[in-house]
């Protein structure tokens, strides 16, 4: 998907969890970042290497995966 084309996964990095641009912070991270008020700016300071864009990113990916919906299997 063109608009997450900065959240990635490797087994490798961070045990597979998405991460920002092959580094070793996650979706996860930068999510709680935001839901515990700190402002982007405060992030970009606590976090040198992420841009804004990836803070914006990690927040459509979360969105997108809230709106996934799991069904479990049904053995026929």
């Amino acid at each position: 998907m063109k608009q997450l084309d900065r959240i990635t996964t490797d087994p490798a990095i961070m045990g597979g969890k998405p991460c920002i641009r092959g580094q070793r912070v996650t979706v996860g991270t930068l999510i709680g970042l935001v839901a515990s008020g700190k402002t982007t700016a405060q992030i970009l300071d606590l976090y040198p290497y992420v841009e804004a864009e990836d803070i914006t990113q990690a927040l459509r990916y979360a969105a997108w995966r809230a709106e996934e919906i799991e069904l479990p299997l049904i053995a026929a």
